[in-house]
């Protein structure tokens, strides 16, 4: 499978390259996300409970970074086990790019998906990791820019405007980042 897509973040190039970089950001935006952890500077090992149609599993993956380029971008490249509901392994070219009023992040996604995942069909396995995608973004934002600054003035938070991305469920289960990815 293989995908492609953007989000606008409000916050500088930077300021998204570090926030990627941070077990703690990315564990508060990962949907499901029970741990996550740094074994080196560019491995990670992370569990995540995650529903897709009737299956609902947790998720063990490991990631690994390569082709770095603070803070341009770099490769995911993961694998993650859902027991017996399938497996998962893929890896997300991810590009940052400085753009009026933040960053825009994009990213290229080949993940493979097995087992009961792979079952239950294309069409609501994009539909999953397209809402997951989604409130990882939300999430992810949220932790980085922060609200509006109107919203926090007046004491609300306002939602930030969600773009939908079609990140591969296998990177997102699996790689648990999305990111895909997310990334």
């Amino acid at each position: 499978m293989k995908i492609t897509g953007e989000n606008q973040i409000a916050a500088p190039p930077q300021k998204v390259w570090e926030a990627l970089n941070d077990p703690e950001v990315l564990r508060q935006s990962i949907p499901g996300c029970e741990s996550l952890e740094k074994v080196s500077d560019n491995e990670f090992k992370a569990k995540v409970v995650t529903k897709i149609g009737p299956v609902k599993t947790t998720f063990n993956g490991e990631v690994a970074l390569s082709d770095l380029d603070p803070p341009n971008g770099y490769t995911l490249s993961g694998s993650g086990s859902g027991g017996s509901a399938g497996n998962a392994k893929g890896s997300a070219k991810v590009q940052l790019t400085p753009q009026a009023g933040g960053t825009l992040l994009t990213y290229d996604v080949d993940a493979q998906v097995t087992g009961k995942i792979a079952q239950l069909g294309s069409r609501l396995i994009q539909s999953s990791a397209k809402m997951l995608a989604g409130k990882f973004f939300d999430n992810f934002e949220a932790v980085v820019a922060g609200p509006p600054a109107e919203a926090a003035a007046s004491g609300r938070v306002a939602s930030t405007q969600t773009i939908w991305l079609y990140v591969g469920a296998a990177v997102l289960l699996g790689l648990i980042l999305v990111y895909l990815l997310i990334w």
